[in-house]
């Protein structure tokens, strides 16, 4: 597989959940945001060769499936459960206002996680990454159960005075 395809695969496949949120927020069915999905992901494919490696390819990808969905709703017109194209585009708009907030987030996350103390980022790790239970977490690092949930408290309060702290409005700018 030439280098650009394969590039182009994994861009695609590491932004599913991504594209199925986002054409799941349009259309509110399960049955149909699979359907729709699944034509984008056609669509995408065979139009990978207009895509630039190095630009922005989840607007590509969203920009795809807002047609896409548009597509799919013109074919359900008849069914009286369909948003107008008005509402579809305030729905799309603010999927993709809400999408930029949360990779914000995700990043000031990232950020901030590499500001806490390594005792509390392993916290942090054993419990959310790893799925560890209190108790578990507290034998391994021989610890009292209360004293880890105490800790882990003071952690996330950390980590979230520090993304509020910077978070800043992705269209704007602006702090919130």
């Amino acid at each position: 597989m030439p280098d650009h395809q394969l590039e182009f695969v994994q861009l695609l496949t590491s932004h599913q959940g991504r594209l199925y949120a986002y054409v799941f927020s349009l259309l509110g069915n399960v049955d149909q945001a699979r359907d729709v999905m699944q034509e984008t992901n056609k669509v995408l494919w065979q139009k990978s060769s207009e895509f630039e490696l190095g630009t922005n390819f989840p607007a590509w990808m969203m920009r795809t499936a807002y047609y896409q969905v548009m597509a799919h709703r013109q074919k359900c017109a008849r069914d009286r459960l369909v948003f107008d194209d008005e509402m579809t585009a305030r729905l799309a708009d603010v999927s993709e206002t809400r999408t930029l907030q949360m990779e914000q987030r995700q990043t000031l996350l990232q950020e901030c996680l590499k500001k806490l103390s390594d005792r509390n980022r392993e916290l942090i790790r054993e419990r959310y990454q790893n799925g560890y239970e209190l108790a578990a977490i507290a034998e391994k690092m021989n610890l009292k159960t209360n004293a880890i949930k105490q800790a882990l408290f003071r952690a996330r309060a950390a980590l979230t005075e520090c993304v509020h702290a910077n978070s800043k409005d992705p269209i704007t700018g602006d702090a919130p």
